[in-house]
């Protein structure tokens, strides 16, 4: 019995230690994919507190001086749902 309580402790902190990441593609223009990325990102923690957070679309294109914009992305990180963080990407011209 104590060997089972061991694995499931085991096995308990390990998935505690996971954590999950996630991309997803938002919009896609007809405009070419160009060779510019810019990002822009938001840390949050318990997925209500974002202090000073920008992850806008707007501010990832500035960030990589794309004027035309071909793809946008959204990547989404969390961790045991205390920390979560939301990236913009960008790509265009």
């Amino acid at each position: 019995m104590k060997k089972i309580n061991s694995i499931f402790a085991a096995t308990l902190v390990i998935a505690m230690m996971s954590s999950c990441s996630l991309t997803l593609p938002v919009t896609a223009t007809s405009n070419p994919v160009g060779s510019k990325v810019g990002t822009s990102k938001a840390n949050g923690f318990l997925g209500i507190l974002y202090l000073g957070a920008d992850a806008s679309i707007k501010s990832a294109a500035k960030n990589g001086g794309i004027t035309k914009i071909s793809t946008v992305d959204i990547k989404q990180n969390n961790f045991l749902n205390i920390f979560t963080s939301f990236e913009t990407i960008v790509t265009g011209e």
